[in-house]
């Protein structure tokens, strides 16, 4: 997937394709709690479908900037309260998954 690129250039793209996978990993965790307004839900589970899809076309900025709005969508929603995660959950600045 990486070959021909040299020293920065290959850690660079591999920090990027790792970070987007792990990002992708919390925004699907997340997002697998949450329910709420339909039309954010759809566009958040667009978001993470193009992540992958770019990923897979070994397109790191786009996959990452898919997840990266996946996640924001979903902060926005939490704090709106246009999303709801779980039975009575809220928001938390202690949360776990927001800010890492």
């Amino acid at each position: 997937m990486m070959e021909g690129l040299k020293g920065d250039e290959r850690s660079l793209k591999e920090d990027l394709s790792n970070e987007t996978v792990k990002w992708q990993e919390k925004a699907e965790s997340l997002f697998g709690q949450l329910s709420g307004d339909e039309r954010m839900l759809e566009n958040i589970s667009s978001y993470l479908s193009d992540s992958h899809h770019f990923l897979k076309q070994n397109d790191l900025i786009r996959a990452f900037e898919a997840v990266i709005w996946a996640w924001a969508w979903m902060e926005i929603g939490l704090e709106k309260s246009l999303l709801h995660r779980g039975p009575g959950e809220e928001i938390s600045d202690q949360d776990p998954l927001i800010g890492k």
